[in-house]
């Protein structure tokens, strides 16, 4: 499918990859992993033909399909709405469905044999390329993705920069590339919209390469690993676990080859030290001397996961309760998001805060740090000192200091080495940390904002997408770095692995209530696996926009109840199938009169009719499936 041989690519002096080899054969799931600046990226713009190799080369099949998400789309702007948006993926389907419309038009005014044919061959064409279901299955992939059936018809520039990656996603899905390159795809996806993600991309039957920092998403996903590091791509015959152990295993062996041979190394250097200075064994000396030049070295296993030595100090001890929240109301105009809600954070708590994007989590963490406001009581205990991140905090950032004086000037009582270890963890190295802010990228402003709250006198901290532009060396040494923290935290992540590691209790809203599970987020995931939930639409709506949308539905108290409700809709969906399986054969039956195909007008109009109740037929027949599938489910519990 795609072979890559001996491909070097160098950025100025340095060789990003050097005479690198890669195949990648059809169906193959895969995982592109390494530390943040190995390429990875770049391999896969190198993959699309965007960058051209510095040598060497990347073959593809003929006729090789791509598609290629990348954090760029996020940049498209489009008055359309979003399902057309989405639509623009079927190129020939749509281009059909214009000529379609401008000859029944012309039929109206002018009749010919040459215009019936051309139609009947388009006509033909755009069956043939399920050209009727396109919208339907628009609307599918849509919906999977967390967009609502209103949320659909609303125009693409209204959706915040995370909502329209949805969007492109959608758009990338519905062409059915032969292979996926998905760059960081979970980035701006909720926790429902990635598990649906995993579950289209195990049943997508082309190839997919996937770079991405959550190790949970990968696990379930991937069958085989490509490690980027040190110019190289090395195969690893399984997913993200797999790799860990077959590297941990291959590191071992290499660990002790390298011992090995530094003790011959040593053993023959005091060989040559001591027959160096002796006229008989002088060409003895010089013999080995050569074969130590000639040898293959062995390198030492470098330290890809490094611990944190950073400690956190916050000079009070906060009281049992940290934080109290009683009868907390907070809405957006015509969007309900806490009504009378409670909760109580103590010291020590580990909270993840978790749900679908619009529930209203980055506007409870606001609450509780005091930046948004809202009614009823939210109430800091005794001595509480808290710190909040979240991606506006960059804005906070002093353009003109460099990223060691940002810090300084925050926590002045850290040592530059303490502080230097720190900025470490987060990818800033060397002389890295004399850069200005104001040269920063996005992603870099993000580390430099989360290292600073991490230096904060705080006993109760607040994060808000903490792992963002991490990678998974550095997602692992903020789990480091949480876990040995002694006081108080509240975080909001997408990212499951990182919250299994940190938290010790789940809240999620619901119902405009905020719910608390006692657990691990693995724990909290069994649970929720065998409960009845309510499955309110989404609000992908940004907040500023305050757009008005529909007031949630009562939530079914029981299974029982559920069970009837959805059993009363199969029944009536079933009537609506038998009345349109009808209406298509009767509009067939009529299609095929030559009296109806001799007159353009009736033509017209009959053929415009056949094409909306077939495309309500589909939909239809998708709802009945859809409502039997959930009954079955509810049957089996």
């Amino acid at each position: 499918m795609i072979s890559i041989n001996n491909l070097t690519f160098n950025i100025g002096a340095r060789a990003l990859y050097d005479e690198a080899n890669w195949h990648i054969k059809p169906g193959e799931k895969i995982g592109l992993i390494g530390a943040n600046g190995t390429g990875k990226t770049t391999l896969l713009r190198l993959i699309v033909g965007d960058y051209t190799p510095s040598s060497g080369s990347i073959s593809k099949a003929k006729d090789l399909k791509i598609g290629y998400l990348n954090q760029d789309l996020l940049s498209y702007q489009s008055d359309k709405s979003i399902v057309r948006v989405a639509m623009e993926a079927f190129a020939r389907q749509n281009q059909l469905h214009t000529e379609i419309e401008e000859i029944l038009e012309k039929l109206e005014t002018e009749y010919s044999d040459e215009l019936i044919t051309r139609l009947t061959d388009r006509q033909q064409e755009f069956e043939q390329l399920d050209g009727y279901n396109i919208e339907y299955r628009a609307h599918e992939i849509l919906a999977g993705l967390g967009f609502s059936e209103e949320d659909q018809k609303r125009q693409l520039n209204t959706f915040s920069g995370g909502w329209r990656m949805r969007v492109m996603l959608a758009k990338i899905l519905l062409q059915q590339p032969d292979i996926l390159l998905l760059d960081e795809p979970t980035n701006h996806l909720d926790l429902p919209s990635i598990k649906w993600l995993e579950t289209y991309l195990g049943n997508f039957e082309g190839a997919v390469v996937i770079v991405s920092h959550d190790r949970w998403f990968l696990d379930r996903v991937i069958k085989k690993t490509v490690e980027s590091r040190k110019g190289k791509l090395t195969p690893y015959a399984g997913n993200y676990t797999f790799y860990l152990e077959e590297k941990g295993i291959r590191e071992t062996i290499q660990r002790g080859e390298f011992k090995n041979q530094q003790a011959k190394i040593k053993q023959e250097e005091r060989l040559i030290e001591r027959f160096r200075a002796k006229a008989s064994k002088a060409k003895m000396a010089q013999s080995r001397i050569k074969m130590l030049e000639k040898m293959d070295r062995v390198d030492d296993v470098d330290d890809d996961n490094p611990e944190v030595n950073f400690s956190f100090r916050f000079t009070k001890q906060s009281g049992r309760h940290v934080v109290n929240i009683e009868h907390l109301n907070k809405s957006y105009p015509g969007v309900p998001i806490l009504h009378q809600a409670d909760g109580i954070i103590e010291k020590g708590d580990k909270i993840a805060l978790i749900g679908a994007n619009g529930r209203g989590k980055s506007t409870l963490l606001k609450i509780i740090a005091g930046t948004e406001t809202f009614d009823g009581k939210v109430e800091a205990g005794h001595n509480v000192t808290m710190t909040f991140f979240s991606q506006h905090q960059l804005e906070a950032l002093t353009l003109e200091n460099t990223i060691l004086e940002e810090l300084q000037s925050f926590a002045p009582t850290y040592s530059e080495t303490n502080l230097r270890s720190l900025l470490g963890s987060f990818l800033f190295t060397g002389d890295d940390v004399f850069k200005k802010i104001k040269v920063l990228s996005g992603g870099e402003k993000s580390r430099v904002a989360l290292a600073k709250a991490l230096t904060a006198d705080a006993n109760f901290l607040i994060l808000d997408e903490p792992t963002n532009h991490l990678d998974i060396q550095s997602v692992n040494i903020l789990i480091q770095a949480l876990q040995q923290y002694e006081g108080t935290f509240i975080i909001v992540s997408h990212d499951r692995y990182f919250l299994d590691n940190i938290a010790n209790r789940i809240w999620f809203i619901e119902e405009q209530k905020i719910k608390d599970y006692p657990g691990t987020y693995q724990e909290y995931e069994v649970w929720n696996s065998k409960r009845v939930i309510p499955k309110p639409a989404p609000i992908p709506v940004k907040q500023e926009e305050k757009a008005k949308k529909e007031e949630p539905r009562p939530v079914m108290q029981n299974a029982a109840q559920q069970l009837k409700k959805l059993n009363d809709e199969l029944s009536r969906t079933e009537r609506e199938v038998e009345t349109l399986e009808k209406q298509v054969k009767e509009i067939e039956t009529e299609l095929a009169d030559e009296q109806v195909y001799s007159e353009p007008a009736r033509l017209t109009a009959a053929n415009k009719r056949y094409q909306e109740a077939k495309a309500a037929l589909d939909l239809a027949q998708q709802r009945w499936e859809e409502l039997a599938a959930g009954i079955m489910e509810i049957e089996e519990k």
